[in-house]
């Protein structure tokens, strides 16, 4: 029977690591902002300029914006939900 549990202190620097990964997902959810604004500027735009193309381009930047956002959110959870779920097995 073999029993290994993440061990938080068995490598110096863990604490440094998580400082970069924080802002690192604040890089993300920033830029995740400006790919929004900026797809719903072109979808206004495609809109009021009758140009279906852009428009639609606009359309998907806006969702690929937000499913990036809520990916970037929703990270950590998703992998305590995994990693719980590696444990049951």
């Amino acid at each position: 029977m073999i029993d290994i549990a993440p061990n938080a202190s068995g490598l110096p620097g863990i604490e440094q690591l998580r400082v970069i990964v924080g802002a690192v997902m604040v890089v993300g959810l920033i830029l995740a902002v400006l790919a929004l604004i900026v797809a719903a500027v072109a979808w206004g735009y495609g809109a009021n300029s009758s140009n279906p193309h852009l428009a639609s381009r606009g359309k998907l930047g806006v969702l690929v914006a937000c499913g990036a956002a809520v990916i970037c959110g929703a990270a950590v959870t998703l992998v305590n939900f995994f990693w719980g779920v590696g444990q049951s097995v």
